[in-house]
């Protein structure tokens, strides 16, 4: 499931949520109700914003196939990086 940033100008802050690429969080009384946090003095009606982030995606060619070390072939010498043939 993907993460999101969000950002409250009424209290300043910015929280990490994570939901569906369907899913649209709006106030801050539904953004804490994702996260799990207390409203506090900021009123549940608070408008939110989404904040534009890198992201973070990963290729599933890269979990399934990870690439070895140049030194597990024998081209660190020696084994200086401390993994072995």
């Amino acid at each position: 499931m993907p993460t999101y940033d969000y950002h409250c100008s009424a209290n300043g802050q910015t929280l990490e949520a994570k939901h569906s690429m369907n899913e649209e969080l709006n106030t801050w009384g539904e953004l804490c109700a994702n996260t799990g946090l207390a409203l506090g003095a900021t009123p549940a009606d608070a408008p939110i914003m989404r904040l534009i982030t890198g992201g973070q995606i990963v290729s599933s060619r890269a979990l399934k196939n990870p690439e070895m070390p140049a030194c597990a072939s024998g081209g660190c010498g020696g084994g200086m990086c401390g993994l072995m043939n």
